[in-house]
């Protein structure tokens, strides 16, 4: 691993280290993210990790670019990958069902298997959180099977209902508000995932790990699951 140092605004750095995205990225993203944050203190603005980056938003007030880029430097001597710990782990109900899943018996056709058994494989793994983005508590999760990675629609549907469940080349996410979006759609979490009186706003954040569990339509609506069919293709 060899970070790369690149300044995208005048109050912006953006640290790269690693060039593919892979599960094993996360524990030195987390440790890196620590050293970062402890390192600028209150001179730290911001510090969005994503799955290879992280970006360091600084005070400047406080810091000029040079002394900016020393303490990012300074951070990253001696980076050791901390242990997979401290995330949360959820567990997160989907009714998997083509009335809210349009996309899943055709994903499940391209995998060669039944939906059954795209559910079971869908829900057989943890998937870490790397990143926050796109909308308010919309997490990038990964990565899926290879069986199941699927490539973006070519046409975004224009609205795409709240806590639906999708799947975008190898990652998988939850839509946790109402929006435009081209993944392909495979079924529907009751929960809600961002919430503007919760603290810290979004119910997953970087470093958590998620389990979708299986659930049927009764228990769905009993969570206040909207199970109205989505509009439009």
């Amino acid at each position: 691993m060899t970070p790369q140092l690149a300044t995208v605004a005048l109050d912006c750095l953006l640290v790269r280290l690693f060039e593919r995205i892979e599960e094993t990225n996360l524990p030195w993203l987390t440790a890196a993210a620590e050293r970062l944050r402890a390192v600028f203190g209150e001179a730290l603005v911001e510090l969005v990790p994503s799955y290879t980056t992280l970006l360091v938003q600084y005070d400047l007030l406080v810091l000029d670019e040079r002394q900016a880029r020393e303490r990012v430097e300074a951070a990253l001597v001696d980076l050791d990958a901390a242990p997979a710990q401290g995330g949360r782990r959820h567990e997160l109900p989907v009714w998997y069902h083509p009335s809210v899943g349009p996309d899943l018996e055709r994903l499940a056709a391209r995998a060669g298997m039944g939906i059954d058994e795209l559910i079971r494989h869908h829900g057989a793994r943890d998937y870490a959180v790397f990143a926050l983005g796109f909308a308010p508590g919309f997490a990038f999760l990964g990565l899926v099977e290879e069986a199941l990675a699927a490539p973006r629609l070519a046409s975004p549907r224009p609205r795409v209902a709240a806590g639906s469940v999708g799947i975008a080349e190898r990652q998988t996410a939850v839509y946790p508000l109402a929006s435009p979006g081209g993944w392909n759609l495979i079924g529907r979490c009751p929960l809600r995932l961002f919430d503007p009186a919760r603290e810290g706003y979004s119910l997953l954040l970087p470093g958590d790990c998620v389990r979708f569990v299986a659930i049927g339509h009764a228990e769905f609506v009993r969570l206040g699951g909207d199970d109205n069919p989505l509009e439009g293709p």
